[in-house]
């Protein structure tokens, strides 16, 4: 019928045109739901509801009266009469999506969530992606992430109700690793679609990356309980357990899953992964070794075993890698192996062809994504201007009087985790992991702007008042207790990328320890730029870029030397592993500690590590490494050409001028 394709553009002309087909043909049933879908259109639910009342008593088993009549009950506001219209309409065509997606919103605002997930889930399995969003499919399928995004803001512009573009949309974000943006749109989907089981395992797995495991779990049980034996799920339920210190649970967990899926290949590297974060090397090693056993083109295996530092690949492992090589592995698999087979020549002692795998892994991963090393200089720049000692003198005596962080901060690879360790292995000092709460609440400072830059957290942060600074500084506190579990005085916050938020963490803690973990340029570009980082870290995929990144990271950290002399204490790795008593001794009188010989001892703490150096620091303090860069140097160029000036001068920093 003509007619019905007014509702959308004039439901009024349609309510026109079905009285007029009624007056000629009385009872007419297509006209009389037209005239009835027009009056609810028109905001008149009552008298649609009358018209479809009398609608379905003629036509028991027509499900599009039944749909039709549950959207004008649920418009009246006569909601149970709605669900139950719709469980009729779904009853007479289980194939009816339309039916199943009400039948959800009706279930999930009576608060009936596992049944509203149920037929939310009905609903997915029905419905099909808008044509409108092919387009971007097809862009987000080729990483055109740019290109995604504005065809997907273009349609959430005509559909802002559309949730698989907001899904889309926070999945192009996580692609940018703008996880704040990705969060914002996925909550975004789950406040307009609470069942949207995709949705929610996206934001789950975007929290457990975040290590917000106590915040993922409940997301996790809850597409669980509709679908109890997901892999996925599973898989990242065993991880949010081991975050959050269950880790016994979490492998038994894995061990139940690997006894109904024994050649599960993601279960089998995420069993071992636990089991390396607990100190089990043998059985990591098992399970990395089952994986290869049932899946000998398991790159992830390789990478995983790799990973563990301490495991040597033997010839036989070199040459099973080099065989996959020559079967064009592609994508991610194509990176994993590449770093892998780094690692197997450089235990080989071929310098030359570990370097080249290295850098070729480096450039596949560095072409998957956008990356402009100008922003973190400009970052470093706008910071140097904003906190100067005019700022912190107009603030003195602001902030927490607690002295119970220790923050230790710096450049990836440069001994941070063994100086956690250490720390961790003292009486009063409570080793947690790497804490992502001081970046969470800075973004919480940032949330309302739609693309927040560094100059927003800056004007943010030079508003608040002192009594919203010690109010902030109590929030922190109160989120990383469930990371204290053993109640000690001082607890460690070990996150290297927070060297970004110096200024505020002296702000809200002025009696904190604030460490820097330095390790030579050289030294520590090197060791960035092999290793394949699981997630964040886009700059160390380019030896120009990685040095430009130390460079700001230097910059500032002598910024903070110059405004608030002593205020950070710098370690040196190289100068901890030639003397690590007299190093110790002077970072923990720094932290107002005494000296206990079992911080010498770090190696013999059994706390579970959670970082790729987790072998590293179970072993006593080893030297070979400090100098192992050097057999690269022939082709470190790109990075020496950056950081040429910080060489000549390490370990010593520029002079202290404010």
């Amino acid at each position: 019928m003509r007619a019905s394709l007014l509702l959308e553009s004039d439901p009024s002309a349609a309510a026109q045109r079905a009285s007029d087909i009624l007056a000629g043909f009385p009872g007419h049933p297509a006209a009389g739901l037209l005239l009835a879908t027009a009056r609810r259109r028109l905001g008149d639910p009552l008298a649609a509801a009358t018209l479809l009342e009398s609608l379905a008593s003629t036509q028991r088993h027509s499900p599009v009266v039944q749909l039709e009549l549950g959207r004008a009950y649920a418009a009246a506001g006569r909601h149970a009469e709605a669900a139950s219209a719709f469980r009729r309409a779904v009853t007479l065509d289980a194939g009816l999506a339309d039916g199943w997606r009400e039948l959800a919103t009706q279930l999930h605002a009576a608060g009936e969530t596992l049944e509203g997930d149920l037929a939310y889930e009905r609903y997915s399995r029905l419905s099909h992606e808008p044509r409108e969003l092919n387009e971007a499919v097809v862009a987000l399928a080729n990483d055109r992430v740019q290109t995604a995004e504005r065809l997907l803001r273009q349609r959430l512009r005509q559909a802002p109700r559309d949730v698989v573009a907001l899904r889309m949309l926070a999945d192009a974000a996580r692609r940018r690793e703008d996880d704040a943006e990705a969060e914002r749109r996925l909550n975004q989907c789950l406040g307009l679609a609470p069942g949207f089981a995709a949705a929610r395992y996206d934001l789950a797995r975007l929290l457990n990356e975040q290590q917000r495991s106590e915040e993922m779990l409940p997301h996790i049980e809850r597409l669980l309980a509709c679908n109890p034996g997901n892999l996925d799920c599973l898989n990242l339920k065993a991880q949010g357990l081991r975050f959050v210190g269950r880790r016994d649970e979490a492998v038994a967990l894995m061990e139940q899953l690997l006894a109904d899926h024994p050649d599960e290949e993601q279960s089998l590297i995420l069993c071992g992964s636990l089991f390396r974060e607990l100190g089990q090397q043998e059985r990591a090693i098992d399970m990395y070794r089952r994986a290869l056993l049932l899946h000998p083109e398991s790159t992830a295996a390789y990478n995983s075993l790799a990973n563990l530092k301490t495991y040597r690949f033997d010839g036989a492992d070199l040459a099973a890698m080099q065989q996959l090589a020559r079967g064009g592995v592609r994508g991610d698999d194509r990176v994993y192996l590449e770093f892998a087979l780094g690692k197997g020549l450089e235990d080989a002692g071929d310098f030359a062809g570990s370097f080249e795998h290295y850098a070729r892994g480096n450039r596949l991963k560095r072409a998957t994504f956008y990356y402009d090393a100008q922003v973190m200089s400009a970052e470093v720049k706008q910071s140097r201007s904003f906190y100067v000692e005019r700022f912190f003198g107009e603030r003195a005596g602001w902030g927490s009087e607690r002295p119970d962080p220790i923050f230790i901060i710096g450049m990836p690879r440069s001994g941070s985790t063994l100086l956690e360790q250490m720390l961790g292995s003292h009486s009063q000092v409570e080793a947690t992991r790497e804490l992502f709460d001081l970046p969470a609440l800075a973004y919480e400072l940032v949330s309302a702007v739609e693309e927040p830059t560094v100059s927003t957290l800056l004007e943010r942060v030079g508003a608040l008042p002192r009594a919203e600074v010690e109010l902030f500084a109590r929030r922190y506190l109160e989120r990383v207790q469930r990371h204290r579990p053993q109640g000690r005085a001082r607890f460690i916050d070990k996150l290297p990328g927070n060297w970004c938020y110096v200024g505020l963490i002296h702000l809200l803690f002025p009696h904190a320890a604030i460490v820097d973990a330095r390790r030579h340029p050289l030294g520590c570009g090197f060791s960035c730029y092999k290793q394949f980082f699981a997630r964040g870290q886009k700059y160390t995929y380019d030896l120009g870029e990685l040095g430009r990144f130390y460079q700001d990271y230097v910059t500032l950290m002598e910024h903070f030397d110059a405004t608030l002399p002593g205020r950070v204490h710098r370690v040196y790795y190289e100068q901890l592993v030639a003397d690590p008593e007299r190093e110790l001794r002077r970072l923990l009188d720094y932290c107002g500690l005494t000296f206990e010989e079992q911080c010498l001892r770090f190696y013999e703490n059994r706390r579970a590590v959670t970082t790729i150096s987790s072998e590293q620091v179970r072993r006593p303090i080893y030297a070979e490494s400090v100098d192992h860069w050097r057999h690269y140097e022939p082709w470190l160029g790109p990075l020496q050409e950056v950081v040429g000036e910080l060489v000549a001068r390490y370990p010593h920093p520029r002079p202290a001028t404010a």
